[in-house]
């Protein structure tokens, strides 16, 4: 089985760096691979387009430049898609829209083995990362037990149950979400209200207290410090989308200036 970079990397409590990515085109991923700086990327299929056969690519991909890899699932079928994904060959799963303690310790299991100590309800999946002959062995169950297991800290009740949802064993990782949670409280687009980032910061501060790691995400190098002044140490970085974007609107913002002369 593959070793899990992320699960190395915080096991020795050291920094990551990711990318978001929405294509399911594993070139893409290759190309965040070429250029040597990043640890994992997290494919965010909770918000685009992709199939079975595009989740084992963007696996492949991702292994061939030594990188690790994370999915962000939907709500629902959460246990399905994280269950498939990690036969896949994901090595963490982002769960969205944990709103309780027990949907948290659902998420947990789901990934867990499902053996009388991790009481887990992921079984036997003879898929991709289980080539050749280890479904069902020790080294199968010891690689669920390393899949790191991440919550989307992003709705009113989970920030009201937050000492109760983060005390919840096998929770690794939490990212803040504050354009769900400013939604979910009848505030939309606030984000970056003072109130709102503090909050942001108490999450974080409670995520360290009890031994979770906090991960920003942000778009701009510029923006770490302010995170690892909090203890932050984990890092996603920019989204594909939001490059080309940007790319595309400073090109054809500079080529029109031209053409106008």
């Amino acid at each position: 089985m593959r070793p899990n970079k992320i699960r190395e990397l915080l096991k020795a409590d050291k920094p990551s760096v990711a990318t978001h990515i929405h294509s399911s085109w594993p070139s893409v991923v290759e190309i965040a691979g070429h250029t040597g700086m990043f640890d994992y990327i997290e494919f965010v299929s909770e918000y685009a387009p992709f199939d079975l056969h595009g989740l084992e690519n963007i696996c492949r991909a991702a292994e061939l430049h030594n990188m690790s890899s994370m999915i962000k699932v939907d709500q629902e079928p959460r246990k399905f898609l994280s269950q498939r994904a990690i036969g896949a060959g994901f090595q963490s799963v982002l769960f969205a829209d944990c709103r309780t303690a027990a949907d948290a310790e659902e998420c947990v299991k789901a990934v867990r083995p499902e053996t009388p100590e991790d009481q887990g309800t992921h079984g036997v999946g003879t898929r991709r990362f289980t080539y050749m002959l280890y479904g069902g062995t020790q080294e199968y169950v010891d690689a669920l037990r390393n899949v790191v297991v991440a919550l989307m800290i992003e709705k009113k009740t989970a920030v009201e149950n937050l000492d109760e949802v983060l005390s919840v064993p096998g929770i690794d990782m939490v990212q803040w979400g504050p354009a769900d949670y400013v939604m979910s409280i009848g505030r939309p687009g606030e984000w970056f209200e003072p109130d709102i980032k503090e909050i942001e910061k108490k999450v974080i501060a409670a995520a360290l207290k009890n031994g979770i790691a906090p991960r920003a995400e942000i778009e701009s190098p510029d923006q770490a410090k302010y995170y690892l002044d909090l203890g932050v140490k984990h890092f996603c970085i920019s989204t594909d989308v939001m490059l080309l974007y940007r790319s595309w609107q400073e090109k054809g913002e500079a080529l029109r200036k031209v053409i106008k002369g």
